[in-house]
This record gives structure tokens, C-alpha cells and sequence, in this order.
């Protein structure tokens, strides 16, 4: 079978495809057990000049604008496909260009379902959602699968957007979809992105490398956080579960865990103390934009389907920053 991965350059794309190739095999249409994977497509608009060493011959680096429907209608071009949507102009990024959050994640979004729809075997197609889909002020605390999405950024309309076209085309029968419905994934390596939450990394990812971190929020303030390589885990297994173990509502918030500014720089200090890291500093600086977008997101998303269906979820926010470590700093990953 054939696996697309749209933003497949980015940084959870590309840990998404090694696992996958790693693994071999992927559910396909219709179930009824793994099938090899023989060919791997990763789609972006700014794809790298030459292949990754891990990259096998199975794979292929495709760079266009996931806008174009012709463009999308040709990477979709085999019955045996499984597909994961990542693309996306993310938060803050989205509030500052309107026009292309919506040429991206809703045109390219509705572009990806129908190239999928076309094909007609009702393939798996794994949408990356976001804890954005929610906000307001009257917001609970805690969001379950029946909280109302009342998203505060043009990011977060178009993913609660994503979500209801995902359980219509799968209602239908067009295609076997499922969200994974993300909290704030820690540490992405690289520089910062425009993604509003980008200091959640970038507070462990800079002292780390011995550069100075500027702090937006408060030390009280507090985030839900998921580490990357339980992400990864839990993209594969919403793509593997069984349809009638998620149920009619496709979204499945993976499982979170909620810390303050104040204990991830502590969870920072002991790592570098057990490690002999000498980190670089962390400094204050307020910024309201950051703080609004952030602070209108929930604290907690039900995670009782994830962890049902298998979802990984993190032993603690040291280990966490170790793999990270261990990951792309000492090995270079």
C-alpha cells in the first residue's frame, strides 16, 4: 500500500514516516489486516534539497501547494492508500494571514477528502486536529467529546472545520476518517515556527543548547503538554484502531497533562543538574498576544477513547525532555 503524509517535511511528518517505515506494514482500506507499505509520498510546500539519510527507495519528496486540487488529485492515486493530513498554517500565523489559513486549511483540507473521496475504496485518512478547536471565555476547564468547539482563532475555526468534515465524509462512506485531536506537542527541535504555543518548546530547546529562552507568559501560567514521541505513537495508533472503537464522533483527543511555566523550568533544571548541562538562560518578557491565543485554549481534554484504543501517553515531563535530548542533541537525530 501507498502512505501519503501532507506536511510530510515537517518535524511531526517526518517522525510519523520513520516509525512507519520502521514498521513496515499499515492497515488498509477496509481493515482485514496490515498490508507492506511499498511506496511513500511526503507532500510539502518547501521540501529539502536532498533526501534524508533514513529515506529509503520506497520513499518520494513531493513540494506543491496543497491548495491546488489538481496538484493533491495526483497524489492520491492508488485504492491501496492510507493518508495522513498534517499541512497546515498554524496559530499565530493564521491570525496574522487570514486568506492563507483559509487557502491552506480549508481548501487544502476539503482538497485532501476529496482526492481520498475520488479514489473510491474509502481509505484512512488521520487529520491533525488541535485542542484549538476550543476557547471562549465561558470554556470549562475540561472538554470532552460532547463540549461545544467555540475556537477565538482562525487556526482553531478551521480545525473544528476539519473535524466536522471528517465525520461527515466518513458518514457517507467516502472515506474511513479519524482525528487525532492534539495538545501542545513538546520539544520541537529546529527554530521556533509562528505557532503561538512555540514557547512550550522553546523554554526546554534553548536553554538546552546553551541560548537564551524569552519567556511570553507568566510563571503561573499553565499548558497542556504532550511529548513528541507519544504523539507520534498516538497518530499510529488512531490510524490502526478499529472504525467501531472511535465511534461516530472521529476525534480523539490524544492524553495530555497539564504544567505550569514554573514546573517545566524545574522539570528543565533537574534533567541539566543530573546531566551536567549548562543551560542557557530563561528571560521574562510578557507578550499579550501569546498569552490571549494560549489562555483561550482548554487545560484538559478527555483522553478516556485515546488511552481505550491504545494512545501512548508520557511518564513524566524529565523523561520527556531526556528523549529529546538523547534524540536530537547527542545523536543528532
Amino acid at each position: 500500500m501507498k502512505v501519503l503524509i501532507t506536511g510530510g517535511c515537517g518535524f511531526l511528518g517526518t517522525m510519523i514516516a520513520r516509525e512507519i517505515l520502521e514498521k513496515g506494514a499499515l492497515e488498509g482500506p477496509g481493515g482485514g489486516g496490515p498490508l507492506p507499505v511499498d511506496a511513500f509520498q511526503l507532500f510539502d510546500h518547501v521540501v529539502p534539497e536532498e533526501p534524508a539519510d533514513w529515506m529509503d527507495d520506497r520513499v518520494s519528496v513531493v513540494a506543491g501547494d496543497i491548495s491546488d486540487r489538481e496538484t493533491v488529485k495526483r497524489l492520491v492515486d492508488r485504492e491501496d492508500i492510507s493518508i495522513f493530513h498534517l499541512a497546515s498554517v498554524v496559530s499565530a500565523g493564521g491570525e496574522q494571514d487570514f486568506d492563507l489559513a483559509i487557502r491552506v486549511n480549508l481548501d487544502g483540507g476539503l482538497n485532501v477528502l476529496e482526492a481520498a473521496r475520488s479514489v473510491g475504496s474509502a481509505p484512512r485518512v488521520v487529520f491533525a486536529s488541535s485542542l484549538a478547536a476550543f476557547g471562549g471565555p465561558d470554556l470549562p476547564r475540561e472538554v470532552n467529546d460532547l463540549t461545544r468547539q467555540t475556537p477565538e482563532t482562525t487556526y482553531g475555526m478551521t480545525k473544528a472545520f476539519g473535524e466536522l468534515a471528517i465525520n461527515d465524509y466518513t458518514r457517507k462512506g467516502y472515506i474511513d476518517g479519524r482525528t487525532v485531536r492534539l495538545p501542545t506537542i513538546i520539544i520541537r527541535p529546529g527554530t521556533p515556527n509562528a505557532a503561538a504555543s512555540g514557547w512550550a518548546s522553546g523554554i526546554f530547546r534553548e536553554p538546552l543548547q546553551g541560548r537564551e529562552h524569552i519567556q511570553p507568559v507568566a510563571d503561573d501560567f499553565q499548558m497542556m503538554l504532550l511529548g513528541y514521541r507519544s504523539a507520534v505513537g498516538g497518530f499510529l495508533a488512531v490510524h490502526e484502531a478499529p472504525g467501531r472503537d472511535i465511534g461516530p464522533d472521529r476525534s480523539v483527543a490524544l492524553p495530555n497533562k497539564v504544567y505550569s511555566v514554573a514546573e517545566m523550568k524545574a522539570a528543565l533544571d533537574r534533567v541539566a543538574a543530573e546531566e551536567g548541562i549548562r543551560m542557557g538562560p530563561i528571560t521574562p518578557r510578557p507578550d499579550a498576544q501569546v498569552a490571549a491565543i494560549c489562555g483561550s485554549w482548554p487545560l484538559v481534554m478527555d483522553q478516556t477513547r485515546a488511552l481505550k484504543i491504545g494512545c501512548p501517553e508520557d511518564e513524566s515531563l524529565d523523561r520527556v525532555i531526556r528523549d529529546f535530548r538523547a534524540d536530537f542533541l547527542v545523536n543528532g537525530n
